[in-house]
């Protein structure tokens, strides 16, 4: 007598869908018929959720493929159906000739089977407050490549300065680089405008700052000042919109809006911190009275990464604090045989994954 398993259907209205840049494949069935094709238009966005509200189709699961994922996700979750997003590693487990008819289908199969299991998602807010700081951040570092080449010009013209100051994007290191730009090579003037706070003396600075004229040298540390200036613009104007969001959010919930706070002027503010934004008090509130610095190691940084990555209702979607944890692989990772543990690998590091998985 042969065995047999069967599996128990959990999801008997249950569609896949496989993601991808010109088309979507969509199935609600294992038979031909059942799967349709579908382009990335708006229009043909709707005209596939209507066909899978006459398939009487409830609930859809779909791989997480770049970005073209999102606008599909909002407009099936707009139009009420629940919608799980899929790490595609646990879609990609299909042995033989892979088509996108069979990648469609075997998400169906798996999710119809109760298999896959949806990423975190932020809510809406929370999501568009992460867009604001994910673009800032990649204004940082493109500032950061800027100062680099900046420190590069400056070197082959023979100009020190990062010797002789901690920071050439610091206070004394830019009013010096604009004086350079400007047309000055008189060392004694260079190192006058040295600021207060800073270690070495004119002295020390008119030594470093001995040039030997490149003009060519001259042009691209000028072009890159430029650039630089440009960015701190761009920061600037992000930093606005991120005040502006958090206000929104704050301001529309009373329950965040009561909360109050003294300041921490103990707490060292990085020069990257978003300006004009009290972190302490928002973060706060946006935690409805959870003082998150007060936690040792807590940085203005890490606090706005959550706030912008998870949020109080993220937070609220795990139910332990080691759901948590492990989600953000700071767990020990522990290979368990014969109820002894054979390989402990301890999570690298303290580095947060305080992004959504998978990444937009």
């Amino acid at each position: 007598m042969e065995a047999s398993i069967s599996m128990e259907i959990v999801h008997p209205h249950a569609a896949g869908v496989d993601i991808g840049s010109r088309s979507h494949w969509v199935a609600v069935g294992q038979s031909e018929q059942d799967v349709r094709e579908f382009g990335v238009f708006n229009q043909d966005l709707f005209a596939m959720a209507e066909w899978l509200k006459e398939r009487h189709i409830k609930t859809v699961a779909m791989e997480s493929t770049g970005t073209y994922w999102q606008n599909l996700y909002a407009v099936l979750v707009a139009m009420g159906f629940y919608v799980i997003l899929c790490n595609g590693k646990f879609t990609k487990n299909i042995k033989g000739k892979k088509s996108d008819v069979m990648d469609c289908q075997w998400i169906q199969k798996l999710h119809t089977l109760g298999l896959l299991s949806g990423s975190f998602l932020p809510d809406g807010k929370t999501e568009q407050l992460r867009t604001y700081c994910r673009h800032r951040s990649n204004l940082l570092h493109a500032a950061a490549s800027t100062s680099k080449k900046m420190q590069k010009y400056l070197r082959l013209l023979n100009f020190r300065l990062d010797v002789v100051v901690k920071d050439i994007c610091g206070l004394t290191g830019l009013l010096i680089i604009r004086e350079i730009c400007n047309g000055e090579t008189n060392p004694q003037k260079l190192a006058s405008l040295r600021h207060g706070n800073c270690r070495k003396s004119e002295a020390e600075i008119a030594s470093a700052l001995q040039s030997n004229g490149r003009k060519d040298y001259l042009f691209a540390l000028g072009q890159e000042l430029e650039t630089y200036d440009h960015l701190q613009l761009k920061i600037g104007q992000c930093d606005k919109e991120i005040a502006k969001m958090l206000e929104e959010i704050i301001g529309s919930d009373d329950n965040k809006r009561e909360h109050h706070l003294d300041p921490k002027p103990h707490k060292r503010i990085h020069k990257n911190t978003p300006k004009d934004i009290d972190l302490n008090l928002k973060s706060y509130q946006m935690f409805e009275g959870t003082d998150l610095l007060a936690i040792k190691g807590m940085s203005y940084a890490t606090v706005l990464a959550l706030i912008i990555e998870v949020g109080i209702e993220g937070i609220r979607k795990f139910p332990t604090a080691k759901h948590f944890a492990s989600w953000l692989r700071l767990a020990p990772n522990n290979k368990v045989k014969y109820y002894r543990v054979k390989s402990p690998r301890e999570a690298t590091g303290l580095k947060l994954r305080l992004e959504m998985l998978p990444m937009p």
